[in-house]
């Protein structure tokens, strides 16, 4: 769990849901930058891209949402009446889904999913969510706790985005020393920055589909369907 001044991510949602325009300073350990907004993490429905909108018709049963953020895509689902399960890292965030009328939220980190979840039918990993299996050794160790909790017809629906779609002379820059450190290009070094607030540094993996085909090998997964968005894809992951 993390600590009210690491909670950036958390605060930043908080301070939107109260009224504000915040943002989100989000930084490689190589020191680039991106500035987010928020409102991103409280759009409807319909304001979701189709790739989403599809995958989400492959969703059954119980639910766990992983890194669930301000719940918007637990809180359609529970609308749709599915039991769901809401979790993230981020105490503030798990605050907001409550106050936005999340039934089940808590505050569990991903390596913290044991056997207390069981018979999950369909784990979510919207919203570049994939990456937070953080590398692809970790992501296989994630990935056999995964196996454990779901059900035998279980389904992973993870989102990422392909890092190798770029002329960014620093992304490929970045790309370079990863490959050179035995990692995959997408294995990006982060923390989320927001006025005095700031995350500890987390390891977050960005991959192509290929490159998810690679992780996902020998493993209980594999994909077995798979949306194109404009710049991100998700993968339906079936047990084998």
């Amino acid at each position: 769990m993390l600590k009210d001044e690491e909670d950036a991510f958390g605060h930043s949602l908080y301070e939107y849901q109260m009224g504000e325009n915040p943002y989100q300073v989000i930084e490689r350990d190589d020191g680039h930058i991106d500035v987010m907004p928020v409102y991103h993490y409280f759009t409807e429905y319909e304001d979701w891209p189709d790739h989403q909108r599809d995958a989400l018709k492959y969703v059954e049963g119980k639910v766990l949402d992983i890194g669930c953020g301000a719940g918007k895509h637990a809180l359609h689902l529970q609308n749709e009446d599915f039991e769901v399960i809401g979790i993230d890292i981020s105490p503030l965030a798990i605050k907001v889904c409550k106050r936005r009328g999340l039934k089940d939220a808590r505050i569990i980190d991903i390596d913290e999913v044991d056997e207390h979840f069981d018979n999950v039918d369909t784990v979510l990993m919207l919203g570049n969510n994939f990456g937070l299996f953080g590398g692809k050794d970790r992501a296989k160790t994630l990935l056999k706790k995964l196996d454990i909790i779901t059900s035998d017809d279980g389904t992973i629906i993870a989102e990422s985005t392909d890092p190798l779609d770029t002329d960014k002379y620093y992304h490929l820059r970045y790309h370079k020393m990863n490959q050179e450190k035995n990692r995959l290009p997408g294995h990006l070094v982060l923390r989320t920055r927001y006025k005095r607030y700031a995350t500890p540094w987390f390891d977050y993996l960005l991959v192509s589909q290929r490159e998810m085909k690679y992780v996902l090998k020998d493993t209980a997964w594999e994909i077995n369907n798979s949306f194109e968005g404009e710049k991100r894809h998700i993968a339906l992951i079936e047990k084998k």
